[in-house]
């Protein structure tokens, strides 16, 4: 299965490994320098700390070099833009009159506290081809839930 990302989440990945290669491993590198200057190093606080936290960084900047090679940035908006796929912000209302936005995005990018959602999941899963009106009906750990889809629009926030 494809990997998919938004263009937004695709940034964020890139951003971070840029700063992890230009400002962190740099920084890290030299107090590494500077503990390892202090002479003995096999108790060496700082040193030792240093250089696993490098490793952690080296292990993240590869990992994320990997995964954005392998993942697929969807630019297109779908034709009949009712209809909610990947990428869509989704406004619904829940039985209680709770409305809230979210988005489907990949898992690369989900957060479901800042309401991006993987369309992989059971709620971006019951949401994908839905249009505005539909009722969609949940599985959740905390009881079955009715949502229905009072808006998709394919445009980021103003």
């Amino acid at each position: 299965m494809a990997s998919y990302i938004t263009p937004e989440g695709f940034l964020k990945l890139q951003a971070e490994a840029d700063h992890l290669w230009t400002v962190e491993r740099p920084k890290v590198t030299n107090e590494v320098s500077e503990a390892a200057a202090q002479g003995d190093r096999s108790e060496n606080a700082e040193y030792l700390y240093g250089k696993k936290r490098l490793r952690e960084i080296d292990r993240r900047i590869r990992f994320l070099s990997k995964r954005m090679d392998e993942l697929t940035i969807v630019h297109t908006t779908p034709e009949g833009t009712g209809k909610v796929f990947f990428g869509a912000w989704v406004h619904v209302e829940e039985v209680d009159g709770t409305v809230r936005e979210i988005r489907l995005v990949g898992p690369d990018e989900s957060d479901p506290s800042a309401g991006r959602i993987s369309f992989e999941s059971p709620m971006g899963q019951a949401l994908m081809g839905k249009e505005e009106g539909d009722e969609v009906r949940l599985k959740r750990p905390r009881g079955d839930a009715t949502l229905v889809i009072i808006g998709v629009r394919y445009e980021p926030k103003p």
